[in-house]
C-alpha cells in the first residue's frame, strides 16, 4: 500500500533542547558568541548583541502590555527589527501573526479582526504605509490600539522602533525578561499563520515553538547548515519558508543571516559576493534570474552551497546549471504545506539531480505519508490520490475554525492536504497536482476561490472564474473569465487597474475574457476544467508578482 510510516531515527530531539524560539537566541549567543549573527546594511549583529536586542525588545513588549496568548501581528518586508520584533512578541508568551506584505489593507484588516490581534509592528514597504492605511480603511480595529513603527520613523504608527524599545527601558528589568523566556515551552503557541483557503477566506494555522524547533532544527542539520555559514534570506518571513527554513534554521546552528526585502539579482550577486553567502533558498525563479543577470560573470558566486526550491517543481537543466554556473554543491526539493509546519518531505544529500527534479524527496521522520483515494483509503505504491501526512508537524487546527479544522484532519489524525501526488517503493513522493484551483505565481499560493471574491467587488462584474495559466517567467498567473451585469461595460485594463489597487500583486489576473456565461455542471458549479481547455495564447501582462 502507498503508506510510509514514519519512525524514530537517532537524532536531536531540538524541541526538547531548545524549548522556545527565544531561546534560541539565548542559546546561540553562548555557544556562538561574537560571531556574525545577522547582517542587514549597516546593522552587523554578533550572537551576542542579538540576544542583547531581543532582551531589550522582550522588556519592551512586556512595558506594552504583551500577555501569554496575546496575538500581534507584524507587517514588514524582511528586515532584522522583523526578526526582534517576533522574538519580543514571542518572549513575552505572545502569538505572532506575520502579514503578508502584498496584501491591501482588506486583507490585513480581516486576518487581523480574525485572529484577535491587539497590537501591529509594521514598516513601510513599496511605497505603501500599512498603518496609514490601515486607519484609513478601519480606524476601530483593535490591532491599532498599539502600533509600532519597525523604522526609526514613527510616521502614523504610535511608536517608532527606538520610541518602543525607550519603554522597556524604563519599565521591567532583565530578569522580567528572562524569566517570561522560561515560562514559554515547546507546547507553547508560536504563531498562527494565515493561509488562503478555497472558501475565499484565509485560515489561521496554529504552530507552535516545538513543532517549529522540532522540523527546522532538523532539516538545517540534514541539510549541513554549519557556522560560518552565511544565509541570503529571500523567501518573506511572513512565509515558513523564510522565518523558519530561513532565519530560525540559521540561528538554531550558528549560521549568519542576510535578510533581502525584495529580491533584485544583481543586488542579490552584490550580496553574494561581499557577504561570502553560503545558503540560498526559494523557488526556482530566484536562481533563474541570477543565471540571466547580465552582470553574473563579474561576480564572484564561488562561495555559494546549499540550496532548497520550494513550491513547485525544478527542471534538471536548472539544477544543472546551478551546480556548474552558480558553483552549488548541494540542490535540494521539498514539499510541505502550512498546515504540516510547511515541512513534509525532502530530498537527501546524495540523490541526483534526477531524484530533485521529478520529485519532492522522502518523508522527514517521525511523520506518516499515504496516498488515499477518494474514500481514504491507501491506495498501491505508484497509484495517485490525495496525499495525506500525520504527526508532528500537523497543526493543532485553523484558529476559531472548529468546522474547517474538522474538514481538514481525521480524528486518526490524518490531514487531508488536498494536494494529488503518488509515491514510489523507496518513499519518494512526487506531487502530480496542487490543491484544488490553486496556482503558484512566483513562489506564491494564489487560490481562484479568494480572487473571485474580491473581482465580485468591482461594480461591473456579476459572476468571475479564475484560473492558473502558464507564464514563462512566474509559472503560472491568473486568467479571470468574467459574466458583466446587465448593462455594464467594463475593459481588461480596467479590471486589471482594479485589481492592483484592491488585492495582493500576485493574486492580480494576468489575462481577463469576458463571456456571456460560465460554463456549470447540473448543480451550478464552475467546470474551470472547460475553461482550461478553452485557453489559448499566453497571459497578457498585468504587473510583477
Amino acid at each position: 500500500m502507498s503508506v510510509v510510516q514514519g519512525k524514530t531515527e537517532p537524532m536531536m530531539r531540538y524541541d526538547q533542547e531548545y524549548l522556545s524560539i527565544p531561546n534560541v537566541v539565548r542559546r546561540a549567543a553562548a555557544q556562538y558568541g561574537d560571531a556574525p549573527a545577522l547582517v542587514d546594511g549597516a546593522t552587523r549583529w554578533s550572537f551576542r548583541e542579538l540576544d542583547r536586542q531581543m532582551t531589550r525588545a522582550v522588556r519592551a513588549a512586556l512595558a506594552l502590555g504583551v500577555s501569554p496568548g496575546d496575538r500581534v501581528g507584524i507587517c514588514a518586508p524582511n528586515r532584522a527589527e522583523w526578526i526582534v520584533a517576533a522574538l519580543a512578541v514571542q518572549g513575552a508568551g505572545g502569538i505572532v501573526v506575520p502579514l503578508n506584505t502584498r496584501f491591501k489593507a482588506a486583507e490585513l484588516a480581516y486576518i487581523l479582526r480574525k485572529s484577535g490581534a491587539k497590537a501591529l509592528f509594521a514598516a513601510p514597504f513599496l511605497d505603501t504605509d500599512y498603518v496609514a492605511e490601515l486607519r484609513k480603511h478601519e480606524p476601530e480595529l483593535s490591532a491599532l490600539h498599539t502600533t509600532v513603527s519597525l523604522t526609526a520613523e514613527r510616521g502614523d504608527a504610535d511608536y517608532s522602533w527606538n520610541d518602543f524599545l525607550g519603554e522597556g527601558s524604563r519599565a521591567g528589568d532583565e530578569d522580567a525578561a528572562r524569566a517570561s523566556i522560561d515560562r514559554i515551552t515547546p507546547d507553547t503557541v508560536s504563531d498562527i499563520m494565515f493561509t488562503s483557503g478555497t472558501t475565499g477566506h484565509p485560515k489561521g494555522v496554529v504552530l507552535t515553538h516545538g513543532q517549529s524547533l522540532r522540523a527546522y532544527g532538523w532539516m538545517a542539520e540534514q541539510y549541513t547548515f554549519r557556522t560560518g555559514d552565511v544565509f541570503l534570506v529571500v523567501p518573506p518571513f511572513f512565509h515558513c519558508f523564510g522565518y523558519k527554513a530561513g532565519w530560525l534554521a540559521s540561528f538554531l546552528h550558528g549560521v549568519t543571516v542576510v535578510p533581502m526585502a525584495m529580491f533584485d539579482p544583481a543586488l542579490a550577486l552584490e550580496l553574494i559576493e561581499r557577504e561570502r553567502v553560503s545558503i540560498m533558498l526559494g523557488p526556482p525563479t530566484i536562481f533563474q534570474d541570477l543565471l540571466a543577470a547580465p552582470d553574473r560573470d563579474r561576480r564572484d558566486t564561488s562561495s555559494l552551497r546549499i540550496s532548497m526550491t520550494g513550491g513547485t517543481t525544478i527542471p534538471e537543466q536548472l539544477i544543472h546549471a546551478m551546480k556548474d554556473e552558480l558553483s552549488f554543491d548541494i540542490v535540494m526539493s521539498a514539499y510541505g504545506l502550512t498546515e504540516a509546519s510547511a515541512l513534509v518531505t525532502t530530498t537527501r544529500l546524495g540523490d541526483t539531480p534526477a531524484t530533485v527534479a521529478r520529485g519532492n524527496g522522502r518523508r522527514i521522520p517521525d511523520v506518516d505519508v499515504r496516498i488515499a483515494d477518494d474514500a481514504g483509503k491507501p491506495v498501491p505504491v505508484g497509484g495517485t490520490g490525495e496525499i495525506q501526512v500525520r504527526g508532528y508537524t500537523v497543526t493543532s487546527g485553523y484558529w476559531d475554525e472548529p468546522e474547517a479544522t474538522a474538514a481538514a484532519i481525521g480524528d486518526d489524525g490524518w490531514l487531508r492536504t488536498g494536494d494529488i501526488g503518488s509515491l514510489d517503493d523507496e518513499g519518494n513522493l512526487a506531487v502530480v497536482d496542487r490543491k484544488k484551483d490553486m496556482f503558484i505565481v512566483g513562489g506564491f499560493n494564489a487560490y481562484p476561490a479568494e480572487i473571485e471574491r474580491l473581482l465580485l467587488g468591482y461594480g461591473p462584474v456579476a459572476e468571475a472564474a479564475v484560473i492558473g495559466v502558464p507564464d514563462q517567467r512566474l509559472g503560472e498567473v491568473g486568467c479571470a473569465y468574467l459574466v458583466l451585469r446587465p448593462g455594464e461595460t467594463t475593459t481588461a485594463a480596467d479590471v486589471i487597474a482594479w485589481s492592483r489597487a484592491n488585492m495582493a500583486n500576485f493574486k492580480v489576473p494576468r489575462d481577463v475574457r469576458f463571456v456571456d456565461q460560465l460554463p456549470r455542471n447540473a448543480s451550478r458549479k464552475v467546470l474551470k476544467h472547460e475553461l482550461r481547455a478553452a485557453f489559448t495564447g499566453p497571459a497578457s501582462q498585468g504587473g510583477d508578482a
